[in-house]
């Protein structure tokens, strides 16, 4: 399998909506995510990260400019015990209370659908690490429609084992830009993980097309004590 450089992968298009990247460093010694959401309405680019506990949410960066909260607030980023949910909507919740009452990642996303966005229905995607005694492994989910059927949902979930070091993958919503937003298709993209967090993270925001990018969320976790830092851009800042 080839190995695409992230950063090719993420500039391939001015407009790939919000993605995901998951793997671990080339050292081997940290599990590494990144998390981006663009926007081409205003809407959607009146937003920022901001921390909220272990994990991330967004919020409106000029509060009276909002003017429709229910797809675009949300946290993308929770932590329970040694699990790292990241996901692009309020899928992240219904995750993270699936694992709190001891169920999957998987059952909890088999009771989502995509986005109720008509004509775009953007998919939902999902990503897991699971950090445990010094073992790593993760996982990336789709949901969409089947191609623009709003009665069909297709889901699809990929399973990574002890990944190799400097080896990721990375899924996003879109294909590109358009009218409807063409989404996803075919399996997560495989990626080299290059540099530190402050490499990886510098590389991957400049990846992003300079117009349409709002905010970038990057994390790595020491896999053998599960102790993390994080890196947060934002496009809006006072």
């Amino acid at each position: 399998m080839e190995y695409k450089e992230l950063e090719k992968a993420a500039g391939s298009t001015s407009y790939p909506g919000r993605g995901i990247v998951i793997g671990r460093s080339e050292d081997g010694k940290y599990a590494v995510t990144g998390y981006f959401i663009m926007g081409r309405s205003e809407n959607s680019r009146n937003r920022v990260f901001v921390e909220d506990g272990e994990g991330i949410r967004t919020k409106a960066f000029d509060e009276s400019r909002l003017t429709d909260p229910s797809l675009i607030i949300y946290a993308p980023v929770r932590v329970y015990e040694g699990a790292t949910i990241v996901t692009n909507g309020d899928q992240t919740d219904t995750v993270f209370d699936s694992l709190k009452k001891g169920g999957s990642f998987e059952e909890a996303l088999k009771t989502r659908s995509f986005e109720p966005d008509e004509p775009n229905f953007t998919p939902r995607i999902s990503g897991i690490m699971n950090i445990k005694d010094g073992s790593y492994d993760y996982a990336l989910s789709i949901l969409k429609s089947d191609n623009g059927n709003a009665e069909s949902c297709n889901r699809y979930f990929y399973h990574y084992g002890n990944p190799a070091p400097g080896k990721g993958h990375y899924i996003h919503t879109y294909m590109g830009d358009g009218n409807p937003l063409p989404s996803f298709e075919g399996e997560p993209e495989a990626v080299s993980v290059k540099g530190g967090i402050d490499e990886f993270t510098d590389s991957l925001w400049k990846a992003l097309d300079a117009d349409n990018k709002v905010s970038l969320f990057t994390r790595f976790i020491d896999i053998g004590t599960g102790g993390f830092e994080s890196r947060i851009i934002n496009k809006n800042v006072n």
